[in-house]
């Protein structure tokens, strides 16, 4: 797709590292971002700046999305100056994370513009994004995921989920509920260690060596919580917004989430005491604050 002209809406955290590896593979690229700082370096090194979504339409036949939440996804795709309102774009790939019910609705906006859409978030982080190792859950009709292997193959590993719109939003809120309740028992577990008087690397190192060791134990905690940095780089209002996601998910599919919902609940609680912005790994503070320890290391 070295010919193809591509466009990427959203140029954050998530979005630069990818909209860079677009460039550094030889795509021709145009980026639209509402922050003028966020799209100086990627100008800089070779892309095209467009000012408005249907402006980015216009310029590109393959648009990727990778913006914050389910409103603006909608605003950017079908909004008043979305990219429905542009001509030339032919596909929308969404890296963002909307639930099933908003990428559904924006495929049928999409589609009755005569635009394809790619369903697709991705797993893995920023620093997943750098490296190009994410994970890919892409749901569309099998000739449209092979029209942009190449384009996503850039990000990291691609799997297809489906056909319909919504089951890549399913699969990767299910992910991620998964990811912030292991974190969650962890942090608890460690708070628990602590104030029984064990050391919490060494904790770590044996669960590590045992059954109970999951992402948190062998990433999250040893890098972001002992240090005492806290800057994994996901904030606590984006895993909250994730988790809603997976509830209403599983409200709609009648499934009970037991568990969920005391993890929904905790990251309520840390979301109130530290703010949205809260990297997601300080999580662990309300339980500190409780029971008056310290997990460094």
């Amino acid at each position: 797709m070295k010919g193809v002209r591509i466009g990427f809406a959203g140029v954050g955290r998530m979005g630069a590292p990818l909209a860079r590896r677009l460039l550094d593979a030889g795509h021709a690229l145009s980026v639209f971002d509402t922050s003028a700082a966020a799209v100086e370096p990627l100008v800089a090194a070779g892309a095209t700046h467009a000012e408005s979504p249907a402006a980015l339409a216009g310029m590109a036949e393959v648009v990727l999305l990778s913006l914050p939440t389910p409103e603006i996804v909608e605003a950017v795709a079908l909004g008043p100056d979305g990219i429905v309102s542009g001509k030339g774009a032919r596909i929308v790939i969404d890296l963002s994370t909307t639930g099933s019910r908003v990428a559904k609705a924006v495929a049928s906006g999409l589609a009755d513009a005569g635009i394809a859409a790619v369903d697709c978030p991705v797993s893995g982080g920023v620093a997943g994004a750098e490296k190009g190792s994410l994970a890919l859950m892409a749901a569309c009709p099998p000739a449209v995921l092979e029209e942009v292997r190449p384009v996503l193959e850039c990000f990291g590993k691609v799997f297809h989920v489906g056909d319909e719109p919504g089951m890549g939003q399913t699969i990767k809120v299910i992910n991620n509920l998964m990811s912030v309740t292991a974190l969650s028992i962890a942090s608890e577990a460690l708070v628990l260690g602590t104030k029984a008087g064990l050391d919490p690397a060494k904790m770590i190192e044996v669960i590590n060596a045992g059954s109970g060791s999951s992402n948190a134990t062998m990433t999250k905690i040893p890098k972001f919580v002992l240090p005492r940095s806290f800057d994994f780089g996901f904030a606590i209002e984006l895993s909250a917004k994730d988790i809603r996601l997976c509830l209403e998910e599983a409200e709609a599919q009648g499934v009970p989430m037991i568990v969920a919902s005391a993890v929904k609940q905790l990251l309520t609680i840390a979301k109130g005491r530290l703010g949205g912005s809260a990297d997601l790994t300080e999580i662990i503070k309300p339980i500190e604050e409780w029971s008056g320890v310290e997990v460094a290391g």
